[in-house]
């Protein structure tokens, strides 16, 4: 069968029954401030980009000729990218455990939501904030707790030494200091 005959979704539908990054059977760890910012990211597609694109659509569609019509066949593109992210983030969401890293403030263990320094085995010193799957960001310093590293370095405390695993060998992390923010105040 030609691929002009196959259908354009057919493949963009095919998502895993657990998101991504979630180890099987575990939890989608995720921080209040996490939870409020995928949250508003839905209700914002939800409530205003969507309506938007769906006007553009039938705008387009009442043209005529939907071949050839640009701004209908990108609507129509767009509103399937739109709902799909708005799929992925409702599962996201569902299966969320909202865990506030606050309630470990003075604790000198590491556990979920810690800003932990640590040191290697070659005395490069780095600074990390173990967060969710879905709001770690590697170019602020923050990694997933599924992460090889954060899996090292959680439940340590300040002072311990843990071993990392790596392509290259075994690397040693000496941990330096760990701290949690302070809690947040209002609702989330």
């Amino acid at each position: 069968m030609s691929k002009a005959f196959t259908k354009e979704s057919d493949s963009d539908d095919d998502e895993p029954a657990l998101p991504s990054g979630v180890p099987s059977g575990g939890k989608n760890y995720i921080t209040p401030q996490g939870y409020a910012s995928l949250r508003a990211e839905l209700l914002t597609l939800i409530d205003d980009e969507r309506p938007k694109v769906v006007d553009v659509v039938h705008w387009a569609a009442s043209n005529g000729d939907r071949s050839e019509n640009g701004d209908y066949l990108y609507g129509k593109k767009r509103l399937r990218e739109i709902d799909r992210r708005i799929r992925f983030l409702t599962k996201r969401l569902e299966i969320a455990e909202v865990v506030d890293p606050s309630v470990h403030i003075g604790s000198k263990q590491i556990f979920f939501g810690a800003t932990v320094t640590y040191v290697d085995d070659e005395d490069v010193e780095r600074t990390v904030t173990i967060l969710g799957v879905d709001e770690a960001d590697n170019g602020l310093q923050q990694i997933s707790w599924v992460s090889p590293v954060a899996r090292a370095l959680l439940k340590a405390r300040e002072g311990d030494e843990v071993s990392l695993q790596t392509p290259a060998g075994t690397r040693t992390l000496e941990v330096l200091s760990v701290r949690y923010p302070e809690p947040q105040v209002g609702p989330i």
